[in-house]
C-alpha cells in the first residue's frame, strides 16, 4: 500500500481524513534547533513503510519559530495556549486524523523513523504501547545518572506495584495508541505527571498494554530541558500516590488497626499474653483510630474518584456498595458510641461504689482508654458516613439523578 501523507494545510478538524491510520504527534516548546529533524524522520518512516498518515506538532507557545520551521517539514501545527507536557499531548491527541497515535518529543532524543514496532503492536489490538529504553539502549549522556538509576526505577517500581502492570519504563517519552481508547480515558493532567496518568488510567480501565524497545540517544538542544528532575520527579510520584488510594490509605490504615487492635487484645485481662502499660495502650488507641480513618479515607477518595469520571468504576467497590449506604454507617457509628457509652458508665459506677476516692491511674486507664477509643471511633464513623452521603447529594444533583 503506498503511503499517504496528509497536507498540513488540508482541513484541520479531527476526523477530517478517516482514512488515515496513524498520527504521529510531537509536543514542542522552543524546539526549533530540533523539531524540523523530528518531522522529517517520522515522514521518512510514514513514506518508507507505506502507512497513511500525518505528522501533528502541538506547539505550546514558541518563541523561536518552531511553528514555521515544523510546517516548512511537513507537519500540521496546532497552537495550544494552555502550557503544560501534558497539556499540550491532551489537545494534540484531540485533533488527531489516525486511528493510532505515536507520541515523542520533539527534542530529537527518539528516533521517529523506526517507528514500526509501535504500529505492529497497535494492528495486533494493543491499546497502548510503551518504549523501554533501558530493553532497547541508553547511549553514553542520554539520560542523567540520577533519572537512571534512582528516578526513573523507583517510580516504575512504584507504578507496577500500584497498578499491576508489567511496564518496565513508566515514564518513556515515545509510545503509542489507540485514538479512540486514550480519549476515552479522561486524561487531564497538564504537566509531565501526564504520562503517569496515561498508563495509571489505562491499567485500571483494564486495557490491553505492551512494551517495546526503543532507543535514547542525547537530545540535539543546547538549552537544559523543560522537565526538572526534583520538581517533576515529585509531580509523578504524587500523581501515582493519589491515584491510588489503596496504597496511600488503605493499607496503611488497615496495618494501624491491626497493630492497635492487637495490642489491645493481646493485654486484655489479667491473663493476657503481653500486658502493656497504660502509655503503651494510649498509642495502641491512636493507631487504631489513625488507622480507621485511613481506611474510611480510602473508600472516599476512590468513591469520589469513580464519581467524578477520574478512575472507572471498581468491582470490589460495587460489590461493598449495598453495605456502604448512609443509614448503616450512622447505625455502626451510634453502636460504637453506645459500646463506648456504656463502658464508661460502667467505669463511673464502679468508682462510685468505691465512694468516688482516689484511683489508680494505672488500673483505671486500662479501662478507659478503650472506652474513649470507641467513642471517638463511632463518632468518626458517623461523620465520615454523613460526608459521604452529603457528597452523594452533590454528585447526583450535578448529574440530575436521585441520590443512591
Amino acid at each position: 500500500m503506498a503511503a499517504v501523507l496528509l497536507d498540513p494545510e488540508a482541513d484541520s478538524r479531527p476526523g477530517a481524513d478517516a482514512s488515515l491510520e496513524l498520527t504521529v504527534l510531537m509536543p514542542c516548546l522552543n524546539e526549533a534547533q530540533t523539531v524540523a529533524t523530528c518531522v522529517a524522520a517520522a515522514r521518512s518512516y510514514l513514506q518508507a513503510a507505506g502507512v497513511r498518515g500525518e505528522v501533528l506538532v502541538a506547539d505550546n507557545g514558541s518563541t523561536d519559530g518552531s511553528q514555521g520551521l515544523a510546517r516548512a517539514a511537513g507537519a500540521r501545527v496546532i497552537d495550544v495556549p494552555r502550557r503544560g507536557y501534558g497539556a499540550a499531548l491532551h489537545a494534540g491527541i484531540a485533533s488527531a486524523r489516525g486511528r493510532y497515535v505515536v507520541m515523542g518529543d520533539a527534542d530529537d532524543s527518539y528516533d521517529f523513523s523506526a517507528l514500526q514496532a509501535f504500529l505492529d503492536a497497535l494492528r495486533g489490538g494493543a491499546d497502548l504501547v510503551v518504549g523501554n529504553r533501558f530493553r532497547g539502549g541508553i547511549a553514553p549522556g542520554a539520560m542523567p545518572p540520577l533519572h537512571r538509576y534512582l528516578g526513573n526505577p523507583v517510580l516504575s517500581f512504584v507504578g507496577r506495584l500500584f497498578f499491576r502492570t508489567d511496564i518496565g519504563d513508566f515514564h518513556c517519552g515515545l509510545r503509542g495508541f489507540s485514538r479512540d481508547a486514550m480519549r476515552g480515558l479522561g486524561l487531564v493532567s497538564p504537566g509531565m505527571e501526564f504520562a503517569s496518568e496515561m498508563v495509571a488510567k489505562a491499567a485500571l480501565a483494564g486495557l490491553r498494554i505492551e512494551e517495546v524497545p526503543t532507543t535514547l540517544r542525547p537530545d540535539g538542544r543546547d538549552r537544559p530541558p523543560h522537565l526538572r528532575t526534583w520538581r517533576d520527579g515529585w509531580r509523578h510520584l504524587r500523581f501515582l500516590l493519589l491515584f491510588c488510594p489503596r496504597w496511600l490509605f488503605l493499607y496503611p490504615g488497615l496495618a494501624l488497626v491491626a497493630l492497635g487492635l492487637g495490642g489491645f487484645a493481646a493485654s486484655a485481662g489479667e491473663a493476657g499474653p503481653l500486658q502493656l502499660g497504660v502509655h503503651s495502650l494510649l498509642y495502641m488507641a491512636a493507631a487504631t483510630v489513625l488507622g480507621a480513618q485511613l481506611v474510611q479515607l480510602a473508600l472516599l477518595t476512590k468513591w469520589m474518584g469513580i464519581m467524578s469520571g477520574v478512575v472507572p468504576p471498581q468491582r470490589w467497590l460495587d460489590r461493598l456498595a449495598p453495605y456502604l449506604k448512609l443509614e448503616n454507617g450512622l447505625l455502626a457509628g451510634v453502636l460504637l458510641v453506645g459500646v463506648g457509652l456504656t463502658w464508661s458508665a460502667w467505669l463511673t459506677l464502679d468508682w462510685g461504689r468505691a465512694g468516688f476516692g482516689a484511683l489508680d491511674p494505672a488500673q483505671t486507664m486500662r479501662i478507659a482508654i478503650p472506652a474513649v477509643t470507641l467513642l471517638i471511633l463511632g463518632a468518626q464513623v458517623a461523620a465520615g458516613s454523613l460526608f459521604a452521603g452529603a457528597l452523594n447529594y452533590s454528585w447526583a444533583s450535578s448529574e440530575g439523578k436521585p441520590p443512591a
